[in-house]
């Protein structure tokens, strides 16, 4: 059996009694540096710090151990935390978990906001700029002493400048501290000196969040991108789960993939754009909206380098020969696939794909009222031919 206990930044005296005593009977203590140093001397057992990678040293914790193995982690070892990982690795019947109070509640109870209306971010393995948001709030577990400059940084760049970021350094230790400014306030003046354990509150300001398909004018493009009405139909059709990876093939702005992102928890997009001066925007616009999506270079040619998606759309280049193909080799048993086309030539192949793997083949006309002299009329946009399909 695996146990890990969780210690705060005040060390054992804030330790509870069934956490002191598994911690007294242990003969072998794995942890970081920081969290074995918390440990007081009426723990005898061996201690280990964690080697670089971490994941090998999970996987063979229980080689050749007789008895029970102990982990120590910083609050609660289930949010973002070793337990977690311990957990997909060994299994729930292998490891108990002893918390302790995450660094989450004592933000929220420093800041004094509800915890189950606060958000959760985490940048010890992410990008600063997938905690950018348009509104709300949140607490953001820090990578390091870098990561509220940063973030400020980003926020200021993407207009979030006055939203409100409190730093809270060793939570629940002796020496915590409390530092508040606006986000444009410490990206103008750094603070020095923040301590590698921290998290930060942020009220994100102006509160612009919104929940359904995002307006064409919120995006920077040249044009070239999914409009509102039909990227919502493709949202439908493309269906995210939490956790899935998209591949948005001929990206343009990176609509598609930014909306995947802000539909589901923990939902990833590689955007694939042969522009360069496209794949520019494309990185700009993730960032105005905390997206996790990575940009590359053109498809099929950069597929092979990337992990494999769930789900494929394709909004540009089906013309292309065998860029269909690429798509479809590289989709999982179940993988699904959508593509829209606007040109007589790409529903050609749309329709042979169709006829070959079956799926929906949908067809979607819009019309917008516009000025015609004192009245109004109707302006068509362009039909649009959507497959869906998936993978047997």
């Amino acid at each position: 059996m695996i146990v890990v206990v969780g210690i705060g930044a005040d060390g054992m005296a804030g330790v509870a009694p069934a956490s002191r005593a598994e911690l007294h009977r242990a003969t072998v203590v794995y942890g970081s540096s920081r969290q074995l140093e918390l440990l007081d001397s009426s723990v005898t057992a061996v201690r280990r710090e964690w080697p670089s990678p971490m994941l090998p040293a999970l996987r063979t914790l229980l080689d050749d151990v007789d008895g029970d193995v102990h982990v120590v982690a910083s609050g609660d070892p289930l949010l973002h935390g070793v337990g977690g990982a311990l957990i997909r690795v060994h299994g729930a019947e292998r490891v108990a978990v002893l918390p302790h109070v995450s660094s989450v509640t004592l933000a929220c109870a420093r800041v004094g906001w509800p915890v189950q209306d606060t958000e959760i971010i985490s940048l010890v393995t992410a990008e600063p700029h997938t905690a950018v948001r348009r509104g709300g709030r949140a607490v953001v577990l820090s990578r390091d002493g870098s990561s509220p400059a940063a973030l400020a940084r980003l926020l200021t760049d993407t207009g979030r400048g006055e939203s409100e970021m409190t730093v809270l350094e060793q939570l629940g230790g002796p020496t915590e501290l409390r530092r508040a400014a606006t986000a444009r306030e410490w990206a103008s003046r750094p603070p020095t000196g923040v301590d590698a354990l921290n998290v930060i509150a942020v009220r994100y300001l102006p509160e612009e969040r919104v929940l359904a398909t995002l307006p064409d004018d919120a995006l920077e493009h040249d044009g070239q991108l999914t409009k509102q009405s039909m990227r919502a139909v493709t949202m439908a059709a493309l269906a995210p789960r939490p956790g899935e990876m998209l591949w948005d093939v001929g990206s343009g702005s990176g609509s598609i993939a930014i909306e995947w992102c802000r539909a589901g928890m923990d939902c990833r997009a590689i955007a694939f754009e042969r522009s360069e001066v496209r794949r520019a925007r494309i990185v700009a616009n993730v960032a105005a909206f905390g997206a996790a999506v990575t940009v590359r270079t053109g498809a099929p040619g950069a597929f092979d380098a990337e992990s494999a998606p769930d789900v494929v759309f394709v909004g540009g280049g089906v013309s292309q020969a065998g860029l269909l193909d690429a798509c479809w080799d590289r989709l999982p048993p179940g993988g699904r696939i959508v593509a829209n086309v606007v040109t007589v030539e790409s529903e050609a192949v749309l329709a042979q794909w169709y006829s070959r793997h079956g799926g929906e083949l949908r067809r979607f006309q819009h019309s917008r009222g516009e000025p015609v002299g004192g009245f109004t009329g109707w302006r068509p946009a362009m039909p649009v031919t959507q497959w869906i399909a998936s993978k047997p």
